[in-house]
């Protein structure tokens, strides 16, 4: 075991996968020996080769083309996108190539090799184009896989999976929790199971489920609600698509009560997937409404991200409110 930030456990997990098989592939911009903005590839150059890890011109679109076309031949294509705002000019590539390559041929030829890795979030100060997260319009498309890590233990093996699923998976990386966020990681190979949900605590009153960087909310507001003696119960989705309906049913139906955060702006979020398909799962176990506690409908805005971030408090105030009903 090693303690190691996100960004860390995310390059061991880039690291072993091409140590792993010379078919794997890592490129993107700036993410060759500079290492990406982030330096979540530092160093592969160095050890794999400019073959393996390298920089592409700064076209989305382009990447994505190149990398469907890379995963058609055989090959584990690890495409990074940036920032996770930047994904919409490679979106067509995306939902219209890389979703359907298996299903227009009767899976006679497919890019399950591809994985899509891109930060997304704010949180950092990074106004409108660098605080995103737009996993709602992919989750909407059939043939991809969506996978959204809360912690570096849950990234390296997470993404170590997804690399070698044989399915186009889009991995969402938590850009404000990069290094904010440490723990002990196995040094070596581990996977984790995609699609599976994690009972991140368990409970009896009330169940939160959030992804991503917003589970750290969740437990917050967990920890706060039971100085008044409320007892939630918090579940990481891990994976948007598909998602664990059964893991978050059941805990519901113990509950009685739902509270679904997210850091995507209200209207048409995934939040509002999970609120319904819970809705018509477990309607006669309802003891309150389902509430979403989600980000504002406008532009992430800089100067007044305190206002729009969705923090622990916020989703404390839900709960009191479901608890109270």
């Amino acid at each position: 075991m090693a303690n190691m930030n996100l960004l860390q456990a995310i390059n061991s997990a880039l690291d072993i996968a091409m140590a792993k098989s010379d078919k794997v592939y890592s490129f993107g911009e700036d993410t060759g020996a500079f290492g990406g903005v982030f330096r979540a590839t530092s160093k592969l150059t160095d050890k794999y080769g400019r073959h393996r890890n390298f920089n592409t011109p700064l076209v989305e679109q382009g990447i994505l083309g190149f990398a469907n076309g890379l995963a058609s031949q055989g090959s584990y294509a690890v495409a990074e996108i940036q920032f996770g705002d930047y994904i919409f000019p490679a979106f067509d590539q995306i939902v219209n190539e890389s979703a359907k390559f298996r299903y227009r041929s009767g899976n006679e030829f497919n890019v399950g090799g591809l994985t899509i890795r891109t930060p997304y979030g704010g949180g950092i100060a990074g106004g409108h184009y660098h605080s995103q997260s737009p996993e709602a319009y992919f989750a909407h498309t059939p043939g991809l896989k969506i996978v959204m890590p809360r912690n570096p233990y849950m990234a390296k093996g997470l993404l170590l999976s997804a690399i070698f699923d044989p399915n186009p998976v889009l991995f969402m990386e938590p850009k404000r929790l990069y290094r904010a966020s440490t723990g002990e990681v196995p040094e070596e190979e581990y996977t984790l199971e995609l699609g599976k949900a994690d009972v991140v605590r368990e409970g009896k009153d009330l169940t939160i489920v959030a992804w991503g960087a917003q589970v750290e909310m969740a437990e917050k507001a967990a920890e706060k609600a039971s100085e008044d003696g409320i007892d939630c119960e918090v579940i990481d989705l891990v994976s948007l698509l598909p998602w664990d309906i059964e893991t978050v049913a059941k805990s519901v139906m113990k509950t009685g009560r739902l509270v679904v955060t997210q850091e995507a702006p209200l209207t048409n979020g995934f939040a509002s997937e999970v609120a319904a398909t819970i809705q018509d799962k477990c309607f006669l176990y309802l003891e309150s409404p389902i509430a979403r506690v989600c980000g504002l409908d406008v532009p992430y805005p800089l100067c007044h991200e305190k206002e729009y971030f969705v923090d622990h408090l916020k989703v404390y105030e839900a709960v009191k409110a479901s608890m109270t009903y």
